[in-house]
């Protein structure tokens, strides 16, 4: 008699026994789960990385959806021109030939239609060209680290004729390099692996942090983007300030902040080929007075990994994961995507205490 179970026992332990199974489903869940925030100064690359995520991730971008960014580009791009011809009345640099004087007025005038703008016109394209193979042009353009312009300028100036075609279509590399700067907080939703992920990305600009706490809760990891080849340039909204010194300042205080302290941090140093280009003609020195090696890519990345890894001062001896990339390139997102996956998947196991 004394072995025989009560009703009410039997059914506290089947009630037990649904609990633990529960508890165990919903480990198993949240392993499978995964919600990235991607962070980082602004200009360092992010919106591209998620972008990329679309390409590998989601099927790539539909021909309705490739339409779309004609009008970005179209903008992009004329704005891009401005951009050097304001600076080249700043800096005085002078045009080669004068008669660029006239579609440097068209250009002009085509920035101040906005977002009227949709496309190139083949009048339009041929005053950009024009104005991209004159030598005050290029020569101003050589002096880019003086004033504010982006990355992709050269890609589409150099381009401007296939830009303006009459039945152009943006592949995916025009739409990869196109520019709309980030506010608020976008999410991206994919699976790989048969894993899930959530990916947010908010702006990166200083007005933007402050919307960063609303993503902080249930991270499962951040990425971190820091633009290698910004060791020469200064903020668009504060030009007293070096890029890569507040990169570093932004990563310390992400890195060290009370909210990460058991989340993982992937640090990307991106843009590796623009940096590749720029070492060999830009010493290094000018944003770190301390460098003594080899104005040499190799020697100078590894010199500014080390000075971000620095910044690490976990007292539970959290490790940052570095990766050189060059967002615009599939390739290299999609393998370094991978490695990024096995170490969130790893560290998620354990924290879930299923590994």
């Amino acid at each position: 008699m004394g072995c025989t179970q009560s009703s009410e026992e039997r059914s506290g332990k089947e009630r037990n026994r649904m609990v633990d199974n529960y508890l165990k489903k919903e480990k198993e869940k949240m392993a499978k789960e995964f919600k990235l925030l991607l962070l980082g100064a602004g200009e360092s690359g992010k919106s591209t990385v998620v972008k990329q995520m679309k390409v590998i991730h989601q099927g790539g971008y539909a021909k309705e959806e490739l339409l779309g960014f004609k009008a970005t580009v179209a903008q992009n791009t004329v704005q891009f021109m401005a951009s050097i011809l304001a600076a080249m009345e700043r800096l005085e640099v002078a045009f080669g030939d004068e008669a660029r004087k006239g579609d440097a007025k068209e250009v002009m005038e085509s920035v101040e239609v906005g977002a009227e703008l949709t496309e190139l016109s083949p009048a339009l394209g041929a005053c950009l060209e024009r104005l991209w193979g004159d030598q005050g042009v290029q020569a101003c353009f050589a002096r880019a680290n003086e004033y504010q312009l982006n990355d992709s300028a050269p890609y589409y100036l150099g381009d401007v004729a296939r830009l303006a075609a009459p039945d152009y279509l943006p592949n995916e590399q025009d739409v990869l390099r196109s520019r709309v700067m980030t506010t608020g907080i976008s999410e991206s939703q994919f699976t790989y692996n048969k894993l899930f992920f959530r990916l947010y990305d908010v702006g990166g600009q200083r007005s933007e942090r402050k919307k960063w706490i609303h993503c902080f809760e249930d991270v499962t990891a951040i990425i971190f983007c820091a633009a290698l080849s910004a060791y020469d340039l200064v903020l668009i909204e504060d030009e007293s300030t070096n890029r890569m010194q507040e990169s570093l300042q932004l990563f310390d205080s992400i890195c060290n902040t009370k909210w990460f302290v058991k989340t993982s941090i992937i640090l990307f140093l991106n843009k590796k080929d623009l940096f590749e280009e720029k070492i060999t003609r830009v010493p290094l020195t000018v944003c770190f007075p301390d460098y003594r090696g080899p104005q040499e890519y190799e020697s100078a990345a590894n010199f500014i990994r080390d000075r971000f890894e620095s910044m690490n001062n976990s007292p539970a001896g959290k490790q940052i994961y570095t990766h050189f990339t060059c967002a615009t390139d599939t390739g290299n997102i999609r393998f370094v995507f991978g490695a990024v996956s096995d170490i969130v998947v790893q560290n998620s196991l354990a924290a879930c205490g299923l590994v």
